[in-house]
C-alpha cells in the first residue's frame, strides 16, 4: 500500500513512496510563491482598499499641487515628489499587512505547511513587496509626467537618472520597513502603531536633546533619508548615514523577525 509522508523537518521537499520507490516531490518555485504573495495583497478587503487609497492619494496630491502649489514647482520632479509623499507614508502599512496576514487571517499553518522553507516564504514576501513598491513608483511617474506635459514649459523635465534612483531607493526602503516591522512583531496592530509612533517619539527626542539633534542623521530614519528628497548628489557622509539608519531600522528588525519566525511554532489554522 502506498503512503505519503509529510514535509521533512529540515524544510526539504517531502517524499512519496510509490510501489516501494521513493519519489522526491518537486519544491515550489520562488516565482510561484511571489505570485501567491502578490495575490494575497488584493485577496483581503484591507489590502485592496489600502492599494486603492494609495493610488487615489498619489493622484490627489499631484492635482492639489497643480492647483495650489507654486508655479515654479510645477515640474516633473515637483509632481513626482508630491505623489511620492503619500506612498512613502502608506506603503510600509501595506508591507506590514502582507506579513502579518499569516497570523491575522489565520493562514500561517496552511502557508508554512505547503512551503515549510520559512526563509523562502520571507524572501517571496519581500520580493512581492518590492514589486508593489516599484509599481507604485511607475504610477506616480506616469501621473507626474502627464501633469508636467500639461505644464508645457521647456524646463519642466528636470527628473534625471539620479533623482529616479533616489525615488527608487525611497520606495524600496519604505515598503521593506513595513515588512521588517511586520515580521518582527507578527501582529498588524502592534506593527502599525509602532511604525507611526516611533517617528513621533524620535522627533521629540531630536527637538529637545541637542546632542541627538546634531547627530540625528546617524540614527533617525527620516533625517537619514532626507537628502534623497533633494536633487543634489549625496556626500560620502550622507550615504554612510543612510546605510546606518537602514541597518538600524530595516535590516536589524528584519533579521530579528526572521530569527523569531524560525523559533515560532505555527499554531493558527
Amino acid at each position: 500500500m502506498s503512503t505519503t509522508t509529510g514535509s521533512h523537518p529540515s524544510g526539504g521537499a517531502a517524499t512519496r513512496p510509490r510501489g516501494g520507490t521513493e519519489v522526491q516531490a518537486r519544491p515550489i518555485p520562488l516565482l510561484r510563491l511571489v505570485q501567491v504573495e502578490l495575490r494575497k495583497m488584493v485577496d483581503t478587503r484591507s489590502g485592496l482598499w489600502l492599494l486603492a487609497i494609495i493610488a487615489v492619494l498619489s493622484v490627489g496630491a499631484v492635482v492639489l499641487f497643480r492647483l495650489f502649489g507654486p508655479e515654479e514647482g510645477h515640474t516633473f520632479y515637483g509632481f513626482a515628489g508630491m505623489a511620492l509623499t503619500p506612498q512613502a507614508f502608506l506603503l510600509p502599512v501595506l508591507g506590514i499587512l502582507l506579513v502579518t496576514s499569516e497570523w491575522s487571517q489565520r493562514a500561517g499553518l496552511v502557508t508554512f505547511t505547503l512551503e515549510p522553507r520559512r526563509g523562502l516564504v520571507v524572501v517571496a514576501k519581500s520580493i512581492a513587496a518590492v514589486v508593489v513598491g516599484l509599481l507604485g513608483l511607475a504610477l506616480l511617474l506616469a501621473v507626474a509626467a502627464l501633469f508636467a506635459a500639461v505644464a508645457g514649459s521647456g524646463d519642466v523635465w528636470d527628473l534625471g537618472a539620479r533623482e529616479l534612483g533616489y525615488f527608487t531607493i525611497l520606495q524600496v526602503l519604505a515598503i521593506m520597513q513595513g515588512v521588517a516591522f511586520g515580521l518582527l512583531l507578527m501582529n498588524s496592530t502592534a506593527a502599525i502603531v509602532l511604525y507611526f509612533a516611533l517617528p513621533v517619539a524620535m522627533n521629540l527626542l531630536i527637538t529637545f536633546v541637542e546632542v541627538l539633534r546634531e547627530n540625528a542623521g546617524w540614527f533617525d530614519l527620516a533625517t537619514g533619508q532626507a537628502p534623497l528628497f533633494t536633487q543634489v548628489a549625496l556626500t560620502g557622509e550622507q550615504w554612510a548615514q543612510l546605510a546606518t539608519v537602514t541597518a538600524l531600522w530595516i535590516v536589524l528588525p528584519l533579521v530579528l523577525g526572521w530569527v523569531r519566525l524560525r523559533r515560532t511554532e505555527i499554531k493558527t489554522a
